[in-house]
């Protein structure tokens, strides 16, 4: 059987960090973890290509070679996965569809033949079995959650790991919390299930076995579901392991607020050698965090956790949101006020999504306010619902917003905020400088010191680094490179539509 792993093309949002990925010669930032994963369930007797086309070209010669296309996608990659699919279809190309947006909105691909739905440890394995006696069904829905420690390691040689800024590894599945907005706990429940300690180890040893130097991205929605296992097992493997290696990577991930409640957990995080996490903040208003289910952000002083996380020698990523029902036009400058002063240097902002699957999605269904599926780019401002807040008012306040905490003042202010609070431990990391490093410092040099309009902020940010915490000069360069994918971001989001005409 030849099989071909096709996966579509991300648009350009705040998470493809499109702009960012010149800068450091790459092509996209990670590889498509999901489809590897399910490469590694399939016998190793069948012929396998992988086409991510965030990275390369998809020929129709590589479409005819194959006896199945396989394609998994997020819902923000509906609008590649509907053109791989018509051409398959066009070629006579049979195709086996899975992953996030097939599992929600299977019922809006009839073009699909086979769909193998939810966790594919589940539903692959029945369907390669009637492959085999030539009884393929159509739909294959899961009938239980799988149990991680049977999950293989991902077939890595699928890919060319040069045209990626940084690798990823899944540990867990499933979040303890239950966001109304979130499909997580749809997906995959609310008890976090987990790989072995030695599954973890395994995966870092095949990564560093192929040559990878650099970032890893644990992808788990929330890697803290389970504190007590990866404070008593898993991070001080994972130390013991990086300090025999000689620190060959840094990790980063996404985590719930709480973390900043747990200082042992943080204390092993950082020196496992974690440098960033993503936590989803949403919104500082206390009435929009309960409407939401948001309990873990409820009841908390935010700016004090994440000052606390990011002292610990944790970066804070943060996602916000605007558009609840609870939200009154003053949120826009609630938001612009929290960002800054949280010195959260990476802000995502969007407006609410309604995604399928959701108990969001089941509510507004219920009030009659669901206008159109969503596409799953929270930078989007066509809506999807009808919003308790004037539509205008609120796309016009949300562009006002992300154009202001982007424009050079707001975010090398920010950026300058979050540099005197974050305290580095860990390697020099003038230690592990490679030539993508060494290239993103000259680049962003000519276009950001030299050509870009952030040029004074630029400089002034360099130098204070430079004389008062210089271990921090790498990160204060990506960080400006990170900001000038996002203010390109936010200039489209701003930019008024294009006329048909």
């Amino acid at each position: 059987m030849k099989v071909l792993f096709v996966y579509p093309k991300y648009p350009d949002t705040y998470w493809s960090f499109s702009y960012a990925m010149p800068f450091i010669g790459k092509k996209a930032a990670f590889p498509p973890l999901g489809l590897l994963t399910v490469a590694a369930l399939i016998p190793d007797s069948w012929e396998m290509r992988l086409i991510d086309l965030n990275v390369e070209g998809l020929s129709d010669d590589d479409l005819q070679w194959a006896d199945y296309v396989f394609l998994s996608a997020m819902t923000v990659q509906r609008e590649s996965a509907r053109e791989v699919l018509s051409r398959c279809g066009a070629l006579r190309i049979k195709t086996v569809a899975g992953g996030p947006l097939f599992s929600t909105c299977h019922d809006e691909f009839p073009e699909v033949d086979h769909l193998v739905l939810g966790e594919a440890e589940v539903t692959l394995p029945r369907f390669l079995l009637d492959l085999d006696q030539k009884t393929p069904q159509r739909l294959y829905l899961p009938d239980e959650r799988p149990d991680l420690s049977c999950t293989p390691i991902p077939r890595w040689a699928l890919i060319d790991m040069r045209k990626y800024a940084s690798m990823n590894i899944q540990y867990s599945r499933g979040c303890p919390f239950d966001c109304e907005f979130c499909d997580i706990t749809a997906m995959f429940g609310h008890n976090p299930r987990t790989k072995t300690t030695d599954q973890v180890i395994a995966e870092l040893k095949a990564l560093h076995s192929r040559g990878w130097r650099g970032g890893v991205f644990f992808v788990d929605d929330n890697f803290i579901g389970d504190k007590r296992k990866l404070k008593n097992e898993v991070l001080p493997a994972m130390i013991s392991w990086m300090e025999e290696h000689g620190h060959p990577f840094f990790f980063y991930t996404e985590a719930s607020i709480n973390l900043a409640d747990d200082p042992r957990l943080l204390e092993l995080m950082v020196a496992a050698g974690f440098q960033e996490v993503f936590i989803g903040i949403e919104t500082p208003e206390p009435d929009s965090l309960r409407e939401t289910g948001k309990l873990q952000n409820h009841d908390r002083d935010l700016l004090a956790s994440v000052r606390y996380i990011q002292r610990a020698g944790l970066q804070v990523q943060g996602g916000f949101i605007v558009g609840f029902d609870s939200d009154s036009p003053a949120i826009f400058d609630k938001q612009i006020r929290f960002i800054q002063e949280s010195g959260i240097v990476t802000a995502m902002v969007g407006i609410l999504m309604v995604l399928r699957g959701t108990k969001l999605h089941s509510r507004l269904a219920s009030e009659g306010r669901i206008i159109s599926t969503a596409n799953g780019n929270n930078t989007d401002t066509t809506l999807t619902f009808a919003p308790k807040m004037s539509p205008q008012v609120l796309i016009e306040g949300y562009q006002r917003l992300v154009r202001t905490i982007y424009s050079p003042d707001y975010f090398y202010e920010r950026l300058m905020t979050f540099l005197k609070e974050y305290r580095l431990s860990g390697p020099s990391p003038f230690s592990t400088l490679q030539w993508r490093d060494i290239r993103a410092f000259i680049r962003s040099i000519f276009f950001l010191g030299i050509l870009g309009k952030e040029r004074l902020h630029y400089w002034k940010v360099f130098s204070w680094t430079l004389l008062t915490k210089p271990r921090l000069l790498p990160l204060t360069i990506t960080l400006t490179i990170y900001g000038f994918h996002f203010r390109t971001v936010s200039d489209q989001i701003c930019s008024p539509p294009r006329s048909d005409r």
